[in-house]
């Protein structure tokens, strides 16, 4: 049996959360390990990426708001990102489709350049990898999975893998994703429902150019999403995500393509003009989970091990790139004390700091899926009135979709950093 491997912090999945963490935390010069459970040499990534986008487009994008940017800038890894394919967005277009409310946002009326960007998630994960390749106290195993968390003896957890090799560290961090197996190691309980919707993602090519803007409509059923991504002779490319009932979905995913574009288009009522073309389409359930804590002495849970939340907002990866900075915050003040990555203080003050902020985010998209899933004729006359009353507050409506992009309110340090001159 080898000689147990020991690390400050050991962060169990690769994907954009866990990187940020990493590369975030590397400066202070703790031994990092992450572990992550699919093949290959995360090194050889980028020239996948490169190869994948002359194909075409990942279905699966993320709004990144200007927070998640300062955080990605601050890591090191947004001008990788930004010499890729990056789609920023300067309006949100917000409409009810079953009645007359509407909702225009503007970077113009906020003196902002844009409102985020849509970004594929493999470019983001591509730009994260480049980002840590410049630091030799990140070691990143792949191939390996965690089959056993023990409790801390004498200040570390031992971290056991699916190939008999240990890992004795101050602090293992789940940011393995919303089923999280580390979390579940950990003992931590989930409050947890079903939306009752089914999200089909996918790219679709429209004759019209999409302006820049995230559309919004809320039908029947469920929110349609439409995100830009690029504008080119051929047409407009835009990334959907059609919430739906599963029913609907089912039918949906059952449509051949013409079809499929032409119950797209009338859902979408025709808003960017005839769809001429759909990617591949992928669908999965919509639960709601949120961890009833985030930590125990020597392990905590981010991102998606922690939380998941309805796609209407496009909150879900901000939220976990912000869970990241904000324990980068709190190791770092802690390391500066003398304290352990994984003391009791130390965790306590990332938990009180991001859980309350994650439960109001849960409870707002919970609010909004509830008001706009209600047929009752005076609930839509009310959310009607109230879309088009916030439209002309331009100081409320504002000031909203300032917190919403991360400049204003309680930040970690990594988000506060600036974005230009």
């Amino acid at each position: 049996m080898p000689e147990p491997l020991n690390a400050d912090v050991v962060i169990v999945g690769a994907g954009m959360v866990g990187v940020t963490l990493a590369a975030g935390l590397a400066p202070s010069g703790a031994n990092i390990v992450i572990l992550e459970q699919r093949e290959g040499n995360i090194s050889d990534y980028s020239a996948l990426v490169a190869e994948q986008q002359q194909q075409g487009f990942d279905p699966r994008v993320s709004a990144l708001t200007c927070a998640s940017q300062q955080i990605l800038t601050a890591v090191g890894a947004w001008d990788f990102i930004q010499s890729a394919r990056i789609s920023p967005y300067t309006a949100m277009d917000v409409w009810d489709g079953e009645g007359t409310g509407h909702i225009h946002f503007s970077a113009n009326e906020l003196h902002e350049p844009v409102l985020g960007h849509i970004v594929e998630n493999r470019v983001t994960l591509s730009g994260l990898y480049q980002a840590i390749e410049q630091w030799d106290n990140i070691t990143v195993m792949t191939g390996v999975c965690l089959s056993d968390l023990s409790g801390v003896e004498r200040g570390r957890r031992r971290a056991v893998l699916d190939d008999g090799r240990e890992i004795n560290a101050e602090l293992v961090v789940a940011a393995d994703g919303a089923l999280s197996k580390t979390r579940q190691m950990a003992g931590i309980p989930m409050w947890e429902w079903d939306y009752g919707h089914h999200a089909i993602v996918t790219t679709v090519k429209t004759e019209l150019d999409h302006q820049s803007t995230a559309w919004q409509r809320f039908t029947e059923d469920g929110p349609l999403a439409f995100l830009p991504l690029s504008n080119t002779e051929e047409g407009s490319y835009c990334s959907i995500v059609w919430s739906t009932s599963p029913s609907h979905a089912k039918t949906l995913m059952g449509l051949n393509e013409e079809d499929f574009c032409q119950t797209l288009e009338c859902a979408f009522e025709r808003r960017l003009g005839r769809i001429l073309s759909v990617d591949n389409r992928a669908v999965f359930p919509l639960r709601q989970r949120h961890a009833k804590h985030y930590i125990q002495p020597g392990f905590a849970a981010i991102g998606d091990a922690a939380h998941t939340i309805h796609p209407l907002a496009g909150q879900g990866v901000n939220l976990g790139l912000m869970d990241a900075a904000q324990l980068v915050d709190a190791l770092l003040a802690g390391n500066k004390r003398g304290e352990s990555f994984g003391s009791d203080r130390v965790l306590k003050r990332f938990q009180r700091e991001r859980q309350s902020d994650n439960l109001q985010m849960s409870a707002t998209m919970e609010a909004f899926k509830r008001l706009f899933d209600d047929p009752n004729p005076v609930s839509r006359l009310v959310r009607n009135m109230g879309m088009n009353l916030l439209d002309k507050l331009p100081p409320v409506k504002n000031h909203i979709v300032l917190s919403a992009m991360g400049l204003s309110g309680r930040l970690p340090e990594l988000a506060k950093r600036p974005i230009r001159e």
